[in-house]
C-alpha cells in the first residue's frame, strides 16, 4: 500500500478580496479534484484573500498508480489559466513507513 500527498501553494487573482472571492477560485478547484477520487481540502492560507493551500492525498496498491494520480491532480493545478502554482511539496509513504 502506498500513499502519496501534495500540498498545492497557490496565488490567486489580484481581484480576490474577500473570503467569498476566494472560495470562488477555490471550490472549482477542489471539485475537479475530486473527479480523480482523492481526498482533497484547502488546508493552509485559510485568512488571506490571495492566497490558498490545498492538499491531496490518494492511497493505492501499487507505487506508479499513487505517482500517476497526483501528477494528473499536479499538471489539472498547473493548467488553471485564472491562477499561479506557486510551489508543490509532494511525499510518498510506502508499507515500510
Amino acid at each position: 500500500m502506498f500513499t502519496e500527498t501534495a500540498l498545492f501553494d497557490i496565488l490567486l487573482p489580484g481581484d480576490s478580496r474577500s473570503l467569498k472571492q476566494k472560495r470562488g477560485y477555490v471550490r472549482p478547484i477542489i471539485a475537479m479534484l475530486r473527479k480523480f477520487e482523492v481526498s482533497v481540502a484547502e488546508v493552509g492560507h485559510l485568512d488571506l484573500h490571495g492566497r490558498a493551500a490545498i492538499g491531496v492525498a490518494v492511497v493505492a496498491a501499487d507505487l506508479a498508480h499513487a505517482r500517476t494520480v497526483i501528477d494528473t491532480c499536479e499538471n489539472q493545478v498547473a493548467g488553471r489559466p485564472e491562477i499561479e502554482l506557486l510551489s508543490v511539496k509532494r511525499r510518498l509513504h510506502g508499507d515500510e513507513d
